[in-house]
This record gives structure tokens, sequence and C-alpha cells, in this order.
């Protein structure tokens, strides 16, 4: 492993991901320009366009927190370098969806129980007026097509670097459908005169918000207090890690196996029994394909108290 918290194996494939995240967010400025040019008094366009503007909280953290995971080597303070950082960037985002998600759920569960009448007006060009939710849904069309093609881009980086962040922000981008898809029925439930269709399909939106931001921050918990490594794209345990906690229990009966999640890497720890006599490197104990053997940073041997008392 390199000075730097980033396998070696890791660099190209961090590389393509950070320029993908550059273009997302040049996409996502756009989609968010053109939402805001046609908001007018929808509740549904408003609370869309605050969904996308928060598409720009999971690329912006995972940027920053490449940055510091290529340049900030292992010192004295950081004897870990930063390894951590990508984890508390989902975390950040997890919080920031949660909270931002339960506002809007309220703020749309207020407009519905005072009856508000949200109205599409209408715009001049070129001396025609047009009824401003032929926009809105032209905008709505749009912003489904960028995020699309980017999530599914995203997702083989996001399992190959092993990357919660990155793969929670291509499953937001993969699944904006359902965003579009209550935005275009809010806007045209108005079109109808179905005054609640607009607030109920802010709710839909902010409901799929809560849903992406409460799973994120579960499994972005467990990793800051040292629980079990979590599967990529749930709080599910891993299945990696089990593999290893059960290869490490063959080959050390009776030994407790204590596995925690640091960023990528897994780190183990072997209770109650001697290393053994032969040096091995950690990669040796990884059970699946070698390829990412990178994974299993670290495995520490702590023998019986016992032992070490008559050794002293």
């Amino acid at each position: 492993m390199s000075e730097t918290s980033l396998p070696d194996e890791l660099s190209e494939p961090l590389e393509k991901a950070i320029r993908l995240e550059y273009w997302n967010i040049f996409w996502t400025l756009t989609v968010i320009v053109v939402m805001g040019l046609v908001l007018g008094q929808s509740q549904t366009m408003k609370t869309a366009w605050v969904e996308d503007t928060l598409g720009l909280v999971p690329p912006v953290m995972f940027l920053i927190a490449a940055h510091l995971e290529r340049s900030a080597s292992r010192s004295h303070r950081f004897p870990f370098a930063f390894e951590r950082v990508n984890g508390l960037g989902f975390f950040v985002a997890a919080v920031a969806l949660t909270a931002v998600g339960a506002l809007l759920l309220y703020n749309a569960l207020v407009a519905l129980a005072s009856t508000e009448h949200a109205t599409v007006g209408s715009i001049v060009i070129s001396g025609q007026d047009i009824w401003l939710g032929w926009l809105m849904v032209a905008a709505q069309l749009y912003s489904l097509i960028p995020p699309f093609f980017i999530g599914r881009k995203e997702l083989p980086l996001a399992e190959e670097l092993n990357d919660k962040l990155l793969h929670t922000d291509a499953l937001m981008n993969k699944a904006n459908w359902l965003t579009g898809a209550a935005g275009l029925a809010g806007v045209i439930g108005l079109g109808l005169g179905w005054w609640w269709a607009d607030a109920l399909a802010a709710a839909i939106i902010s409901v799929d918000v809560i849903n992406d931001g409460f799973k994120a921050l579960r499994s972005s918990t467990a990793e800051l207090v040292d629980g079990f490594p979590r599967a990529l794209s749930s709080a599910a345990l891993s299945d990696d890690a089990e593999q290893v906690r059960q290869k490490l229990l063959a080959e050390f009966p009776g030994a407790a196996i204590r596995l925690r999640e640091t960023g990528r890497l897994i780190r183990a720890e072997v209770h109650d029994t001697h290393a053994p006599q032969s040096c091995r490197h950690p990669r040796h104990y990884w059970p699946g394909r070698k390829e990412r053997a990178w994974r299993l940073a670290q495995v520490s041997f702590i023998p019986p108290v016992k032992a070490r008392d008559e050794g002293a």
C-alpha cells in the first residue's frame, strides 16, 4: 500500500470516477438552471428543484474525499491518513438528504392540510401566450436524462472502488425517474384543476428523498461507530466481511474475530490466539477474488490474557 490511504489498485478507477463526478456536477447544474427558470408557484416543481440541488451534495463530498485520500500522507497526527474521510462524506450527505427531505415533506403536508391552491400561469414567447405547465413538463423530462446515464456509469465504478458515497449517488441518479414521474403528474394535475395533485406529488418526492437519506444514514453511522462492515447498497452486513470472518475462524478456531470498516478497507482483530509462526500479509486471509484482496488492510492478533501475563 502507498503512503496515502488509497490502495495502489484503485488509482485508475478513482481517476475515472473523479472525471465522471465533474461531469455529474456540470449536468446537474444545467438541470438546476432549467428547473429554476420554470418553477412558478408549483410545490412539486419547487420540491423537485430542491432535490436536484441536493444532488450536488454526494458528488461534491466524493471529490473532497478523493482529494484527501490521494494527497494526504500518513503522519504522526494522522497515522491512518484519511481512510475514513469517504465515510465521513457519506455521513454528511446522508444527514443532508434526510433533514431536507423531512423539511420538504412537512411543507407538502402543510400545503395539503391548508388546501393551498397553486396556479400555473402563462408566459409570452414570440408574441404567443404559452401555458407555463408545458415548459415545466419539458424541464422535468430534461431533468431525467443526465442522471439516468450518469448513474449507469457510476454503478460499476462504485462497486470496483467499494465506495458507498458514489454508490448512493448512482442509485439516486438511476431512480430519478420517480421524481420526474411525480413531478409530471403534479403539473398535469394542476392543469386539470386538481389542486391536491401538486402537493401530493411533492410529498411523494420528499418520501423518496427521506428513504435515500435514511438508508445512507444507517450504513454510514455503523461505520463511524466501528460496527461490522456493511454492504455497499444497504445497511445489511457485508458478505465479503462475513467470508473473512469465517476464514479466520476456520484457521484460528476458538478465537474471537472482530471486524470493522475504515472507509473502503476492512480491519480484523483476532483475539485470544497467537499469531502464526510465519509472517503473512493480510491479503493472505482474503477469501474471495484476489483482485479484491486490497480491501483487507490489517489482521492483528491479540494473545490470551493469561499467556501474556506468563510471558511478562
